[in-house]
């Protein structure tokens, strides 16, 4: 008997582009939306919990912390645009060229050199005359 519900991959699907949340949907979130606009079996979440972490194998979701987006099951996908040149306009006259930032790495601390102890001092003799 087939069932009159279709496959898991396009539920979910639907739940994640009607839940509309930027952060991705949690399980719980797309369990209860299959709920509730699906008959499911009473043992579903267990089955859902299991295809989901097939798809983010397969990588038609990606997870998200604790929730799910659509990977690969986008199906409004952009068409790859090429960017164009741009061409540079010349620099005005009398501005500075911008300069690069570099950060320089602090050295490494040197190790202290041991000291010397201090020559004895010589005692300065006058001459008598």
């Amino acid at each position: 008997m087939p069932s009159a519900n279709p496959p898991y991959e396009q539920m979910v699907k639907a739940a994640l582009v009607d839940l509309k949340d930027r952060t991705g949907s949690s399980t719980y979130a797309i369990a209860k939306y299959l709920k509730a606009n699906y008959d499911l079996p009473e043992n579903f979440t267990k089955t859902l919990s299991r295809l989901l972490k097939n798809f983010v194998a397969d990588g038609r979701l990606v997870k998200v912390k604790a929730s799910y987006k659509l990977g690969s099951l986008k199906t409004t996908k952009k068409p790859a645009t090429k960017k164009k040149a741009v061409a540079k306009k010349p620099a005005k006259k009398g501005a500075a060229p911008k300069k690069k930032i570099v950060k320089k790495k602090a050295a490494p601390k040197k190790k202290a050199a041991p000291q010397k102890k201090a020559a004895p001092k010589k005692k300065k003799t006058t001459k008598k005359k």
